[in-house]
């Protein structure tokens, strides 16, 4: 039986749910993988902490150091969170010959191609599939299951916090702020959410996966931004009555025009799959030119859930002697030979205050067709006297001409103002 040392940094919600699989389960492990699987240590500041969890003091590791010369330990788990220290922490293991296996999100976006650079010089391991949709095991997939495919789009909710907030926007008709709050008492936004609901999370995430999905190195910084902050539960209410649901949805689109990749407020139909993946759940939809679709769906963070996708990095780590490093130039700034959809074509739900007159509705409507701005449906609901509020839908149309015909409506003397302007992905 192959016996397997494991190192956990840090024993906060994550690594404490590693430690706890990798204990509760050492004897299932035995007997279903043939492999015995002992931590041998834990970096951990909170010498408390670790105990309650059940380790040993003497197997409390004070330094990076003691960590990776240790001879008992094969696999280091970086559970911390954050760029530094986790940076030093991982390159120094992956320097010792030890086999990496990360959650670490923003790490790995930022500092990929020099973390697998070091993993080659030394034939370490670099795994990382926790560190996108939690539990899911989408990098799993997407390295081992689609390889007879060609990957042309990838959507998916990748971030539970947002996901949260907007689900009770939806049903509860809930304020942003309200919502948030929720969100934060139940600890699935931070003190500072600002990653989390500006979308950071999201796009260093989905530079992750499409990377993989597109076989070329996608940059965060590639990746178009915006979060769910300015989001109104009123524009959610007026789409729900139209048959739509707001997520805040990863897109990753590689076509003839190239790759488009980004995140934003989106709106979808509700038969959409991705429509009814609520509260904190995650989900991600691939299309395959040989496949066809295919959905995954599940928690995306949490002890357990995220603890299950790092302990089977643990186990592919060490049933496979072959180590997996990317096929494409990953590079900081990636391959220059990759082209970047800049100016993306996709349909507009524009929700505006007007004047409630005679003629308002034709010169809006002119507008966006003297722009060559075709528009799908239109509705007019009269909001107070004098006033109404005009939703419209257009058909495709570049991002460009419709902020360039928006900023013409939003001149008109019978507008008050363009209060939503939201994308619409079929």
């Amino acid at each position: 039986m192959k016996k397997v040392g494991v190192a956990i940094l840090g024993l906060g919600t994550v690594g404490g749910g590693v430690y706890k699989i990798l204990t509760e389960k050492k004897e299932y492990f035995k007997r279903t993988q043939n492999l015995d699987v002992t931590v041998e240590c834990v970096m951990e500041r909170n010498v408390e902490r670790a105990v309650s969890l059940g380790v040993d003091k003497s197997a409390i590791s004070a330094n990076i150091e003691e960590v990776i010369g240790n001879p008992n330990v094969d696999v280091v788990v970086e559970v911390i969170g954050g760029v530094e220290p986790s940076r030093t922490f991982v390159l120094k293991a992956l320097m010792s010959g030890k086999t990496v296996v990360t959650s670490n999100k923003e790490l790995f976006a930022k500092c990929w191609p020099e973390l697998e650079e070091e993993a080659r010089k030394t034939n370490a391991g670099l795994l990382f599939e926790a560190s996108c949709v939690g539990g899911v095991p989408i990098i799993r997939v997407l390295q081992d299951g689609m390889q007879a495919n060609e990957i042309l789009s990838l959507k998916g909710i990748i971030n539970g916090t947002t996901n949260y907030i907007l689900t009770k926007m939806a049903l509860e008709g809930s304020s942003y702020e309200t919502a948030l709050k929720e969100a934060q008492k139940l600890g699935y936004a931070e003190f500072n959410p600002t990653a989390d609901v500006e979308g950071f999370d999201a796009a260093y995430k989905l530079s992750i996966l499409a990377s993989l999905a597109f076989n070329t190195k996608i940059s965060y910084t590639d990746v178009y931004r915006e979060g769910i902050t300015a989001v109104d539960k009123e524009d959610i209410a007026y789409g729900k009555t139209m048959g739509y649901t707001l997520k805040l949805l990863a897109i990753g689109k590689n076509g003839a025009d190239g790759v488009d990749v980004r995140v934003h407020p989106t709106f979808i139909k509700n038969d959409n799959p991705l429509a009814s993946v609520n509260d904190s759940f995650n989900a991600v939809h691939l299309v395959g030119d040989s496949v066809g679709e295919i959905m995954l769906y599940g928690r995306g963070a949490g002890e357990l859930p995220t603890g299950s996708a790092i302990v089977s990095d643990i186990i592919f780590a060490a049933k496979h002697a072959e180590n997996f490093y990317t096929c494409f130039k990953n590079n900081e700034k990636g391959n220059k030979e990759t082209v970047f959809v800049g100016d993306f074509v996709t349909k507009y739900y524009v929700r505006l205050s007007a004047k409630d007159e005679a003629g308002v509705m034709a010169k809006i409507a002119g507008t966006f067709a003297k722009n060559n701005v075709s528009l799908e449906e239109v509705k007019q609901i009269s909001s107070e006297k004098g006033k109404a509020e005009i939703i419209v839908v257009t058909h495709p149309a570049k991002e460009s001409v419709i902020k360039k015909t928006l900023e013409k409506i939003n001149a008109l003397e019978e507008v008050f103002a363009v209060k939503g302007n939201i994308r619409i992905e079929d």
